[in-house]
Parts: structure tokens; sequence; C-alpha cells
């Protein structure tokens, strides 16, 4: 692939995907403070849309050809692209992946965390299957971050899904889904290239400045083969083993790289890791 098939974006660009990055921080962070046992997916993606649109900006989600959410939210065995209902009430201790994006001038941020689903006391449950699931969430997170440490150092893109293996492997027995993958992100929430969150043999293209990328690792406790629901959205696994997703929109400026969609930028988490920080905010 060579860098026409995909475009690098200046550093006023970026500082504009910046405001959609954190417009798509906030509306996840919304949805993590409103997510207790009780409620549905559909109020959780009710509290995004709001989020969202409070900003000046609009769910890119909805502009998915069929798609009219502004949310996918995953409970325990769906691993992505789960669509929110009102009849999914969440229990204390499921495992929820939730996808969000947001689009404010032209220009997209994409995200997803994980969260363990508290009580309406706000505690978790305290069982083996929770244990096991904090487990998988850490290890899925982990590995994204992993990703973003590889993308600031490496020669090629192909470097970030080595090192989501690596750290997936190092961790625990999980499986990392292939028919799914990251990519780039800009003007619109689907772009070139893809990122993949496992070794190939594709080399991928040169990481140099103006690339922004959406690495997502999806993860589950067992076998990594899925299959869609009748619903022609929902992917869950063959096996029905849980299943974590984590994603960042990140960019590569000149002097490290910048977490588009977490709150500080990515600052904390790559200062922990010995990263380079890349923003550009003054």
């Amino acid at each position: 692939m060579s860098r026409s098939d995909f475009e690098l974006k200046t550093p006023q660009q970026l500082i504009a995907m910046r405001k959609a990055g954190l417009i798509t921080a906030k509306a996840l962070e919304a949805v993590k403070s409103a997510c207790v046992a009780g409620v549905s997916t559909l109020e959780l993606d009710r509290i995004a849309n709001e989020t969202i649109e409070s900003f000046g900006a609009h769910s890119n989600f909805q502009l998915v050809a069929g798609y009219n959410h502004t949310i996918c939210a995953s409970v325990n065995h769906e691993v992505v692209h789960g669509i929110p209902a009102p009849e999914r009430i969440l229990e204390a201790g499921d495992i929820l992946s939730v996808d969000c994006g947001a689009e404010i001038d032209g220009w997209n941020g994409d995200s997803a965390i994980t969260i363990i689903v508290p009580d309406q006391s706000g505690q978790v449950p305290d069982t083996d299957l929770v244990r096991a699931r904090r487990a998988l969430s850490s290890a899925t997170d982990g590995s994204l971050w992993a990703g973003i440490a590889a993308l600031a150092k490496a020669e090629r893109l192909g470097e970030v899904g080595a090192a989501i293996e690596d750290y997936i492997e190092a961790n625990g027995k999980y499986g990392i889904l292939e028919d799914y993958v990251g990519h780039g992100i800009g003007r619109s929430m689907h772009e070139e290239p893809p990122v993949y969150n496992f070794r190939t043999k594709l080399l991928g293209p040169k990481v140099t400045p103006g690339l922004v990328v959406a690495i997502e690792p999806m993860v589950t406790a067992g076998s990594n083969k899925t299959k869609v629901l009748a619903d022609g959205w929902t992917v869950v696994s063959k096996d029905s083993s849980d299943a974590s997703h984590w994603e960042h929109s990140v960019a590569v400026t000149e002097t490290g790289v910048w977490v588009l969609t977490a709150l500080d930028g990515g600052k904390s988490r790559l200062e922990s890791l010995g990263v380079p920080f890349g923003g550009l905010e003054g």
C-alpha cells in the first residue's frame, strides 16, 4: 500500500480531529458513569447521543448505512456491533463493550471501552467469573496500549499488530479476532490503511507523521471464531466465550503519538510506558 492510498493529516487537521476525539471520549465517559445493573443498552445509547449532540457534533455510527444507533453495545459473548435495545437489561458482573464515534466539522473520532457492570451501589461482584472477565478486559486494554507504544517507534504499521499479539499471548490463553481489524480514520470513520491486531507477513505502510489510525483489539476468552447473528450486525464468539473490545484513534506527530480519543491525549499512559507524547494542544 502506498501513501497515495490514504491521507496524511497536517498538524492543523490533527487539531481538528482532536475535537472529534474528545467528544467521543466524553460520550464514552458519560456511558460509563450511567452503566449500572438495571439499565438498558438503549438508555446508554440515548445518553451517548445526547452527549455528542450537546457539543454540536453528531454520531458517525448513524451515518453507516442501515445502522440507527450511536453506540454498539456488546454484552458477554457478543464481541462487536451489538445493537442497543430496550429489552437488553444489564446485570451486575456482565462484561460490556461499548463502541462509539462522533463527527464534527467533517472530522471523525472512534473509540471503544469495556466495562464490568457494577450493581446499583457501584460494587462489582467478586466471583471467579467476574475476575476472569476483569482479566480479559485488562489484557485487551493492555494490548491496545502495547500497540500504541509500538506505533510510536515503528517503521512500518505491521509492527502494531505484532505488539498486540505478543502482549495477548503473554497475558493468557485468549483469541484475537482476525476477521475484524482496525483502520485509518479522518474525513471518514473508516479509511485505509487496515490495522491488524496480530502478526502478519504484510509490513504495512511506513509510519509517518500525519498518519492517523484506529487501533482496536477484539479479544475473546476462548476461540477467535465468530458468527453474525440474524440481526445482521451482532458478532458473537462461536464458542460463547466472553469478549472484550478496546479502541483509540491515534495520531503520529513529529514528536510522538497523540491519542485523540483519550481525555488527556494519552499522556499519562504513554509516560508510564516510556513513550513520547506528541500532543499538539497549546
